[in-house]
């Protein structure tokens, strides 16, 4: 993908990239997560280091974790292998693959790969691995056959207000997003749906609106999982759209809100979940910030209404 004015301006906006080993997964954690069932699975999450994905999204930060060279033929196995062999055992159910870009896109994930990977995922029922709507298509079916388990894809739809969608550099529009939904269905292929809270180019006063809006539309398309995901300050493009007016940092009490929001649509089996890794990050009030957190991972684990918490001290 040729680079335009915009990626060239949010990549020299960066800070100083880490120096990333490609030989080595960044990061993994174990953690139990509901699904449509009702049920609760655990799933090890393995951060996998590899190119960086070339779409140059506005909001983005995982440019953190990735190296400017195609990735290495042969490291992702070895990281997956490498972790898997540290983990503790038994394993759990699910196992998910980030790679912070495009598993189906071959500068990321080379193809020759891609039977090693599926033979290391033999012990688990389900794999979750991430992917842009526009790279979902053959090489998607080809590994969710040697997969002896049921494939996962989580999506980035991120917001549908109109004119923040076509502001992230995303390139991606709901036409498109719409058909990899119901090419997914159509294959037996589960969807995850990443949701942002706090989308730039949403006025604050109704990023809670939209970010339900737009959980509600990844539901109706058939997503099993939809992960409302603040956004995260700090690379560049963010500080300048902040300076402009054009994005104000999410918070603690908009997530509670729309999470507590997209609990009230039952149409569906539909997993509405709260991204909560970097939670600390989100403004709040001291004094009841605890129990919110608290209560936020109680939603996620239940998926069952909670009474709401009132703080004299925020008037909350």
């Amino acid at each position: 993908m040729s680079s335009s004015l915009t990626d060239q301006r949010i990549r020299a906006l960066r800070g100083t990239k880490p120096k990333a080993d490609p030989w080595r997964a960044h990061g993994a954690l174990t953690e139990s997560e509901r699904r449509p069932d009702g049920s609760t699975e655990r799933a090890l999450t393995i951060f996998l280091t590899g190119s960086e994905c070339p779409f140059t999204c506005v909001f983005c930060d995982l440019w953190r974790y990735t190296t400017d060279a195609p990735t290495p033929p042969g490291a992702l196995p070895r990281q997956i292998a490498e972790t898997l062999k540290a983990a503790e055992q038994p394993w759990p159910e699910r196992l998910k693959l980030y790679n912070a870009s495009n598993f189906f896109e071959p500068r990321a994930v080379p193809v020759s790969d891609l039977p090693a990977i599926a033979e290391l995922c033999g012990p688990f029922a389900g794999v979750t691995v991430e992917s842009h709507a526009n790279t979902i298509g053959g090489r998607t079916l080809e590994f969710a056959r040697q997969i002896p388990g049921k494939l996962e894809l989580a999506v980035g739809l991120e917001t549908i207000h109109p004119e923040a969608s076509a502001a992230l550099n995303k390139r991606l529009d709901l036409g498109q997003f719409d058909r990899a939904a119901g090419f997914l269905a159509e294959h037996g292929v589960d969807l995850r749906v990443f949701v942002l809270l706090g989308a730039p180019h949403v006025p604050s006063e109704h990023t809670v609106e939209w970010t339900v809006r737009t959980a509600v539309y990844a539901a109706e398309r058939g997503a099993s999982v939809v992960a409302l995901i603040p956004v995260r300050s700090g690379n560049g493009e963010l500080e300048r759209l902040e300076a402009l007016g054009q994005f104000t940092r999410p918070t603690l009490s908009q997530l509670e809100a729309a999470l507590d929001q997209c609990l009230q649509h039952t149409a569906g089996p539909t997993v509405f979940t709260a991204d909560l890794w970097d939670v600390d990050r989100l403004a709040g009030c001291p004094e009841c910030r605890p129990q919110r957190v608290d209560r936020l991972r109680l939603l996620n684990a239940t998926g069952k209404p909670r009474p709401s918490i009132h703080c004299a001290a925020c008037n909350g």
